[in-house]
């Protein structure tokens, strides 16, 4: 794939992993993605997953046409990037690997590394010629491992954003960006959204023409509408309008009050209500969807004095996240002590700028009239007047 007259796609599609990261699902894949700059020095931008390392270093060769590269960078040690260092300094041991100190302390804890390694440290902001091309090193500490960089390539007005702007899915598969990239984003990255916003302010310094991640597309067009979502995400802004209900039932009584609710929302005309499982839907999606939206049900039987272990598990997910600036409500089930709205409520205790609604559902065992007046009213409270 060419990028520029000088920049080269390089990188691979892995239709084998089930898992990424050992817990993510990933129906497309995932793409790892490497660089090549070719000018009068040639660097190479990030390794690929240990699984691709031969496919890796074909596509490099014949981008290369019998030349050499003279640097490695190496923006994230993260190992889906980095696992072909030493393989790659098997087949060119005279290049030159370019990283910050953090890059080369991870690198030795990884790998046994070359005597022989020809090492260049940088620092935040400096530079790197290689001919008519520069390449401009920014600091991207804990976005999302501390010894992350990203590089500004200041001639063809490139930003390698390391694992910023990726998401899920391969590139030989066509999906829509956006829902892929949040899920990738609110779950590898959602925990650092100060660090995401300080690069976005150094990015904002920058005339970015194209954006090259480590996974997922090369972005050319309409940068301005990614830039806009990253800023969303990572200042823990609701991205749209809506409810989500996410429920945990056992016998199903907690799941019919959540439907009720649903239908209630709806009927108030609340124009977008998604409805959760816990037990049986992707844990990912959920809890893409509480932090897309800007009201949160949360609904769970009690369960030996606690609440249902896949609630405590999104809850968990949430306060990791730092979960904000929305609206919570409750519903709780329990035929002889309900304590679920108590433990659900401590959970969220040290979360920032939540609004708790007024009205909250309490069942015991099954819905019954007052139950279905109270879910009345807390579906009025929730469809409120700018729905």
């Amino acid at each position: 794939m060419t990028i520029t007259n000088d920049i080269r796609y390089i990188g691979v599609n892995d239709h084998q992993v089930d898992l990424f990261e050992g817990q993510y699902i990933v129906p497309n894949g995932m793409a790892y993605n490497s660089y090549v700059i070719l000018d009068e020095k040639i660097a190479v931008m990030d390794t690929v997953d240990v699984n691709f390392g031969e496919e890796w270093l074909e596509n490099l060769a014949a981008e290369l046409k019998g030349r050499k590269p003279d640097y490695l960078v190496v923006q994230h040690m993260e190992p889906d990037h980095s696992a072909n260092i030493v393989r790659f300094l098997e087949a060119y041991p005279d290049t030159t690997v370019v990283g910050n100190a953090k890059t080369f302390t991870f690198m030795e804890q990884f790998f046994t590394l070359p005597e022989t390694m020809n090492r260049l440290v940088v620092k935040d902001g400096e530079t790197l010629s290689l001919g008519s091309h520069t390449l401009h090193f920014v600091f991207a500490a804990m976005v999302h491992w501390p010894e992350v960089m990203v590089t500004y390539d200041s001639t063809d007005h490139v930003l390698f954003s390391a694992d910023g702007f990726g998401k899920f899915g391969a590139l030989d598969v066509e999906e829509d960006w956006a829902c892929e990239a949040r899920r990738y984003y609110i779950g590898i990255v959602g925990k650092y959204g100060a660090q995401v916003q300080k690069l976005l302010q150094a990015a904002a310094t920058l005339d970015i023409q194209i954006i090259c991640p480590l996974h997922g597309p090369v972005l050319t067009e309409n940068l301005g509408y990614y830039l806009e979502k990253y800023d969303i995400w990572s200042s823990y802004r609701p991205e749209s309008e809506g409810v989500m209900i996410a429920y945990a039932s056992v016998y199903g009584n907690t799941r019919k009050a959540a439907e009720l609710l649903a239908a209630k929302l709806k009927a108030n005309g609340c124009p977008k209500v998604v409805l959760a499982d816990l037990a049986r839907e992707d844990m990912a999606e959920c809890v893409e969807d509480a932090f897309r939206y800007d009201r949160l049900v949360l609904a769970s039987v009690t369960y030996n004095g606690d609440i249902f272990p896949c609630m405590k598990e999104f809850i968990n997910h949430l306060t990791e996240r730092n979960y904000q600036n929305r609206t919570v409500a409750f519903m709780e089930n329990g035929t002889w002590g309900p304590a679920a709205i108590r433990v659900m409520t401590g959970m969220l205790e040290k979360c920032k700028d939540l609004t708790y609604a007024q009205q909250s559902v309490t069942l015991r065992s099954a819905v019954k009239p007052e139950t279905e007046e109270a879910i009345a009213q807390l579906a009025e409270e929730l469809c409120c007047p700018k729905c």
